[in-house]
């Protein structure tokens, strides 16, 4: 502005004194003195009139010349105006985090993005690079700022990168930085403007969808997407198979897709099963079936088949996912168990049989051997051998009418799983059991407490209960110490819904590491006891099971044994 006035004023001078000059010139040449004093004001008026309307004209021009430059700079402060406001909207819009970086005086501004998405304070915001870079995970500083750096150094104009930038709270959020460079005339780097934009969730939906991808590549299952819906009543199209479904099918994912699963329907597919999936697909319901598939070589293999539709936000199906299982072997198996069932039942129903006719056959001729040593024992023998002959071939004969009575009993309870229950008193029952043990108990006099106070009556079948106290209190006096005295302890209590029957003694004990397995078995042994048969604990346990309850044992050798029962009651 400065050098525009003087450049008027020098103008204006010159022009002055070059008419001053003309003028004096003019009037000493051709005038008189007198007549040069009128002249020489009239000259000065005309000098005044011309300087003036040239003074009017410099002044004129350069007016006009201000005029235009004002319109231009109003014109383009409303250009930066628009700008602005257009800036601000975008930013608001897009939630980014713009920056402005003056690169050879390294000073950065940031919008409120900064707080907004990343929860800096302005306080906490720095004015330097290094703040900048300071806030970028370690894992990513040195990749990123390589390539920032190569890229201003290349002075290319564009420049964009991801990376994970921390937040207030010390977490961090994977962004999306891009960058736009300005250069002067030199074509220098002197300045860079970027947005930063908060990625995390698109990240994390993209590492979702990659273990999504693997899990479904990976799986042993099959896997196949199809389309919505399909225009001739069939199964949809497929759109997507796993490499699972090639092993399982032979068919390769570009052979496939495409095309409808009614090719893999062969002649002895299941039909109704069929029908039951396109009425699910019809219906847009999960669905479930099993039956014969063709590979592409067309051998048959059994398939356990499921179609799960997927829907849009607007609960419109977009597609259907099925999940397939080659269960050929599965299949085998339940035939091959099918045809064991079978041959068990059979065999059990045969050796029933046979134990009713060995029983049956046997009973005849075993009471008539009975009644002939009974028939004995009143003949005197005088010889000794023969007497005792015929005392071990009588304790032959009583064992084997006592095996033969404990087999009837096995099978009886193995024929009859559903007996009959009724209240029970337990006090009853032991009263019976111990009439029955009398002599037993007599001789060898066991301490034996009772405890029926929680649980006086119990829901069960009375002949068996009498049985099961039976043979375990006939165990515990058979295989009692002969180092301590005999003690038996029998308590009921009820829990919940249940009765438990707790049994105990410190007789000799079972070494459950070694027979553990073998307890409750039929004619299992223990302990050499020459009476010792080995169908107690079996009768026992059946007799429990048919009862619907359940035994367990707890021994240790030279310290004793705790049966303990539970029935519902």
């Amino acid at each position: 502005m400065k050098s525009k006035t003087l450049q008027i004023t020098l103008i204006y001078v010159i022009i002055s004194l070059i008419m001053a000059a003309v003028c004096h010139k003019i009037l000493t040449t051709y005038f008189s003195k007198l007549e040069y004093f009128y002249l020489f004001f009239l000259k000065d008026i005309l000098f005044i009139l011309a300087t003036g309307f040239i003074f009017k004209y410099i002044l004129s021009k350069n007016e006009r010349k201000n005029v235009s430059v004002f319109e231009k700079l109003k014109s383009t402060n409303e250009e930066i105006k628009e700008s602005n406001e257009k800036y601000d909207i975008v930013a608001k819009a897009t939630s980014d985090t713009i920056w402005d970086w003056k690169i050879q005086e390294d000073s950065i501004n940031w919008n409120k993005g900064i707080e907004s998405i990343f929860g800096y304070k302005s306080t906490e915001v720095g004015k330097t690079s290094k703040w900048w870079f300071d806030k970028i995970h370690p894992e990513d500083s040195i990749r990123m700022s390589i390539k920032l750096y190569s890229f201003i150094e290349q002075k290319t104009e564009k420049w964009q990168d991801q990376y994970r930038f921390r937040c207030a709270d010390g977490s961090y959020k994977y962004v999306l930085d891009r960058g736009f460079l300005l250069k002067d005339e030199n074509g220098r780097a002197i300045r860079m403007i970027g947005a930063i934009q908060d990625i995390t969730k698109q990240k994390e939906e993209e590492q979702r969808l990659k273990l999504l991808e693997t899990v479904i590549t990976q799986s042993k299952d099959s896997i196949l997407i199809t389309e919505a819906n399909s225009l001739d009543r069939k199964i949809p199209k497929i759109v997507y198979v796993n490499p699972a479904f090639s092993h399982m099918s032979g068919y390769l994912s570009h052979e496939i897709i495409g095309k409808s699963t009614n090719i893999f329907k062969g002649p002895k597919s299941d039909s109704e099963e069929l029908k039951k999936l396109l009425r699910a697909i019809k219906n847009e319901e999960e669905c479930l079936i099993e039956t014969i598939s063709y590979t592409k070589k067309n051998e048959e293999y059994w398939v356990r088949f499921s179609m799960i539709p997927i829907f849009n936000n607007e609960g419109v199906i977009s597609h259907w996912i099925s999940i397939q299982r080659d269960i050929t072997d599965e299949k085998k198996l339940e035939t091959e168990k099918e045809h064991l069932i079978r041959e068990l039942t059979q065999n059990n129903k045969d050796l029933k049989q046979f134990s009713y006719i060995t029983s049956h056959n046997l009973r005849a001729p075993l009471s008539n051997l009975i009644g002939l040593l009974n028939l004995i024992e009143d003949i005197a023998i005088e010889n000794p051998e023969l007497e005792e002959i015929l005392a071990g071939f009588t304790k032959s004969t009583h064992l084997l009418n006592e095996t033969i009575n404990d087999l009837v009993k096995v099978i009886i309870i193995k024929d009859n799983p559903s007996m009959q229950k009724e209240e029970v008193s337990l006090k009853e029952v032991f009263e019976n059991v111990f009439s029955q043990l009398s002599f037993q108990i007599e001789l060898h006099k066991p301490i034996i407490k009772l405890n029926f106070e929680k649980v006086p009556l119990l829901n069960t079948n009375k002949a068996y209960i009498e049985s099961i106290l039976l043979n375990l209190l006939t165990n515990s006096i058979k295989y009692k110490s002969e180092n301590r005295k005999l003690k038996i302890s029998i308590t009921a209590e009820q829990v919940d819904h249940q009765a438990i029957l707790t049994f105990k003694d410190n007789g000799i004990g079972i070494d459950l590491e070694r027979n553990g397995d073998k307890v409750f078995g039929l004619y299992q042994r223990f302990h050499n006891y020459p009476d010792s048969k080995g169908l107690g604990l079996y009768l026992v346990k059946s007799q429990v099971e048919t009862m619907g309850g359940t035994i367990s044992i707890e021994s240790e050798v030279n310290k004793g044994t705790t049966f303990t029962i539970t029935f519902k009651n």
